[in-house]
Order: structure tokens, then sequence, then C-alpha cells
């Protein structure tokens, strides 16, 4: 039994050194033209899952989120989500399809996701990732409001989300992001 115990001991200290001497050694390859591989995928979506899930336990969801609120979040959305994320018939830029992780098509993305969740990681970005931070220049009220809309795309034609654009290319939102 103590052969045991000294062995996963030494284990256990190869596995800390390793740990500690592999950032210097330039081993990890962090270029952002190489995909992640299968395993460093599972447990950054694991991580940021679980991470997302046990911080917006606490968020409250309000009853109903206004039409005016998710009309001015699909404003917020086609300004400033588009161009990673796509919508129906518009695809991500071509920039944004480079990044590691690639960001989620919100079609595909958004059912998974509780709308607390959804607030949490609008309002406070993941690291490591392109998504911002959007919580330090919207309020709460803007970002239920482009929750609101996500909730949407799921079921968006292209032709409902060509609509919404025209739409607001001709009339301005009638209300300013606040803080």
């Amino acid at each position: 039994m103590k052969r045991f115990w000294l062995g996963f001991c030494a284990a256990i200290v190869l596995l800390v050194a390793a740990g500690v001497v592999a950032p210097f050694t330039g081993v990890f390859n962090v270029a952002a033209s190489v995909p992640h591989s299968a395993l460093e995928r599972w447990y950054l979506t694991t991580t940021m899952t679980h991470s997302v899930r046990s911080r917006a336990a606490g968020i409250t969801v309000p009853g109903n989120i206004s039409e005016e609120d998710i009309r001015h979040g699909f404003a917020q959305y086609r300004n400033s989500c588009v161009y990673c994320h796509g919508a129906p018939g518009v695809d991500a830029t071509d920039w944004a399809q480079a990044l590691q992780p690639e960001p989620p098509y919100l079609a595909d993305a958004v059912p998974a996701r509780q709308p607390a969740e959804l607030f949490w990681i609008v309002r406070n970005g993941i690291k490591m990732t392109a998504m911002p931070a959007f919580g330090h220049h919207l309020n709460d009220r803007d970002i239920w409001g482009v929750v609101g809309f996500i909730r949407q795309l799921p079921g968006m034609s292209d032709e409902t989300y060509a609509h919404l654009v025209e739409e607001a290319d001709r009339a301005p939102p009638t209300r300013q992001p606040s803080n």
C-alpha cells in the first residue's frame, strides 16, 4: 500500500510540474488558425456551460419582454451581434468564421440555453472567446430585449429577418441604449 501512495504522489508531482513547465516551452499552439482538439473543445465547452448555468441560477427572468424591447433588441443584434453570429439568411462575416472557437449560429444554439443563461452571457461575455461583455454599455432592460429577440431566431425565416432589416432602415429606433 505504501508503494501505491508513493506512486500516486509521484504522478501528482509530475502532472503539476508539467502544468508549470508547459507554458514556458511553447508546446501548446495558441494559433487561432488551428482548431481546438476534441479534448480541448469538450473541456472548454463543459467548463463554460456549467459556469454559465451556475452563475445564471439567481437571475430572475422578466415575466414579459415588451415588443418595443424586442425591436430594440433586434437593433442591438443587428448593430453588434450579426457579424459574428449571423442571422436567418445572413452569414457571419469571414473574419468571424476564423475565430477559435467559432461563434455559434444562434438560431441553432439558443434552444439549448435558458433565458437567464442567455442574459448572463450577453451581459458578462465569455473569456477566451470573442464574446464581449455588453453589460458595460447596455442596461438590463436592453439586454433582456436582445435575449427576447435572439429567442425568436430559431423559428425565424430568412424573409422575416430581411423584413425586420427593411423596416428598421425605414424608421430609426425609438429608444437609445442606456446604462
